[in-house]
């Protein structure tokens, strides 16, 4: 039987995904929901942390307009761990209800709202920056950026000199709808609001969820802690997921990259589906089934 509040079935458009999140905290009070900073546009980001305050993981999502299947495969799990937690109620073989009792998860559900609308909606997306996205590109259906033509995963302040090189290298000089890195690390309102929190909230370790591939991604430099490449491992077995490392662009200026380097804790990619972005609605509900055992361990271990 279909317990959820949601039908989470339906494009995440930023009005939708806040409908969404309304009903959610009302109806399960004990999920606390934090505005952690704002868009370019001036859309608010939410975090959303259940369970202790303890030991907390963080999941983050949709830090790429096309990769907007992240926010409902974390939204529904957020409410299935609420669930779990009102009625006593495992989810697969996890006792989640008493593991949030011990350590926490938060969960961002949609760290580039503007990116998300864009691709969604085309330049009108941006509200106040319209003009600006139709100069960068008048074809927004693969739209990755944020409102400003700057990929957040590539403005985060790790290995991101040699990363600028690289894009410039490959004639990525200026504001594009993918892999710009900015004009310099957090210098993007989104990259700045999610590594502010994270600086303020000491996480035990943080995943990110991008499409798509079913690869994870686990370490970066010098920093990586030595457990990464086992947890890594026992993740991709509980989800036929394979156990890989980026190449070229994808290497450097990453939310993972930044973490592991930042804080020399556990941090993760994790790249979900198959096919070509944007991954298509009726790919939703396989895909969450395959990445429920992720979901779960990811927070435990």
């Amino acid at each position: 039987m279909n317990t959820y509040t949601n039908d989470y079935n339906r494009l995440p458009d930023f009005e939708t995904r806040l409908i969404w999140e309304d009903t959610l905290t009302q109806k399960y009070p004990f999920i606390k929901r934090q505005n952690i900073g704002k868009s370019l546009c001036g859309r608010p980001i939410y975090a959303y942390s259940i369970g202790s305050d303890q030991s907390k993981t963080l999941y983050a999502g949709a830090f790429h307009g096309m990769e907007w299947l992240t926010s409902l495969i974390l939204l529904r799990f957020l409410e299935k761990c609420a669930i779990s937690i009102e009625k006593n109620r495992d989810i697969l073989c996890f006792r989640m209800y008493d593991f949030l009792k011990a350590k926490g998860l938060c969960i961002i559900p949609c760290v580039n709202p503007d990116g998300v609308e864009i691709q969604l909606k085309g330049s009108s997306g941006a509200e106040k920056n319209k003009r600006f996205v139709d100069s960068v590109s008048k074809d927004t259906s693969h739209w990755q950026a944020n409102a400003g033509g700057v990929d957040i995963n590539h403005n985060f302040n790790a290995g991101w000199k040699k990363l600028k090189r690289l894009e410039i290298k490959n004639g990525i000089t200026k504001p594009a709808p993918t892999r710009y890195g900015g004009k310099a690390p957090e210098s993007e309102p989104e990259t700045k609001a999610i590594a502010d929190f994270c600086r303020k909230e000491n996480f035990a370790k943080a995943f990110a969820f991008h499409s798509q591939g079913r690869e994870i991604y686990y370490d970066f430099g010098n920093r990586t802690p030595e457990n990464s490449r086992l947890t890594a491992e026992i993740l991709a077995d509980c989800t036929g997921y394979k156990v890989s490392a980026p190449n070229g662009l994808a290497v450097g200026g990453g939310f993972k990259d930044w973490f592991i380097e930042y804080f020399g804790k556990c941090a993760f990619t994790v790249e979900i589906g198959m096919g070509k972005n944007p991954l298509p609605l009726s790919d939703f509900d396989d895909e969450y089934k395959r990445l429920l055992p992720l979901l779960c361990l990811g927070a435990m271990l």
